[in-house]
């Protein structure tokens, strides 16, 4: 009984705790993948978006694409002050324009129409100084370019999308819509790819 209890304890001490929490055999660990898992709108890095057609341009003379070439771009589309993941971004917006206008970012904001009654531009301008934006915005007027860059022939989880170009006007990132508040996961990595395109 003694010889066969030291064997026990033998077998525990050479095979470590999980010997002794368990009559089954240790599992295998299932391979680990370091791929990163894909995000929705993946399949459009590398690509140029074709120019957009925004209308009523506020903060700015209307833009165009290919007036922005040398300079990082960041678009984004929102709603009005009642969307509550256009407001918990807004900061974030200000903030990009704020540290980085200087170094040759770009923030364009892209006003697209969702509430019931008629589309008012001034009703956006109203929208766009609740927000404190400074940068330019233009209306995307039945969401024309929404549609050919992000919604045709895809489904999308959200239309508040923010798209980041670089110098030469190629799509490099995507931030598939929702919010990025300050200070959150998306918001640092969305900084950082600004900063590495900046720097580049």
């Amino acid at each position: 009984m003694v010889r066969a209890l030291s064997r026990s304890l033998l077998v525990a001490a050479l095979l470590g705790p999980a010997a002794c929490s368990s009559s089954q055999p240790p599992a295998s660990s299932p391979p680990t993948s370091t791929a990163p898992t894909p995000r929705e709108g993946d399949e459009l890095l590398g690509a140029t978006p074709p120019e957009w057609t925004a209308d009523h341009w506020m903060n700015s003379p209307p833009l165009t694409l290919a007036s922005l070439r040398g300079q990082v771009v960041l678009v984004r589309w929102f709603m009005s002050t009642e969307c509550p993941l256009c407001s918990a971004t807004a900061p974030s917006l200000r903030a990009f324009d704020a540290d980085y206008r200087a170094k040759g970012l770009r923030v364009v904001g892209m006003y697209h129409h969702k509430d019931p009654e008629p589309l008012d531009p001034a009703k956006v301008e109203t929208y766009v100084k609740r927000f404190g934006y400074r940068f330019p915005v233009g209306i995307d007027t039945d969401w024309r370019t929404l549609r050919q860059w992000w919604l045709d022939g895809h489904d999308r989880h959200f239309t508040s999308v923010s798209f980041l170009l670089d110098k030469q006007g190629v799509i490099r990132f995507i931030h598939p819509g929702g919010k990025y508040e300050p200070g959150s996961d998306d918001e640092k990595q969305l900084r950082g790819q600004i900063e590495r395109l900046l720097a580049m």
